[in-house]
């Protein structure tokens, strides 16, 4: 039977990436497998859980919402014309003329 790996003292040891704490516990693959749905309401309510395969090659699993603060989609708008709408600059009246560029004399 796959057991649970423990890390000493990782509850008092808990490190930050991008503000997400990295998981306390890091299960084997087969562990992971036969109690994925324990993995699942971990990741949900507790944070990150690791799963090794043979010691290495590590995966994370996060809940949806770690993930749409990874990538950023979540403040992302719909399109860029929900984008232009959302500007803090609509209304502003910008100058947008400039003088005519007339060329510059070059001696050949």
């Amino acid at each position: 039977m796959s057991k649970i790996l423990r890390k000493p003292n990782s509850r008092t040891a808990a490190a930050k990436v991008d503000g997400l704490n990295l998981a306390r516990d890091a299960w084997q693959l087969q562990a992971a497998k036969a109690r994925f749905s324990e993995v699942f309401r971990l990741a949900r309510t507790e944070g990150p859980q690791r799963i090794m395969r043979q010691g290495k090659e590590a995966v994370v699993m996060i809940s949806d919402e770690q993930y749409q603060r990874l990538v950023g989609r979540a403040h992302q708008p719909k399109s860029l014309v929900q984008f232009l709408r959302d500007s803090p600059l609509v209304g502003v009246d910008l100058e947008l003329e400039r003088s005519k560029d007339k060329g510059r004399d070059i001696e050949l």
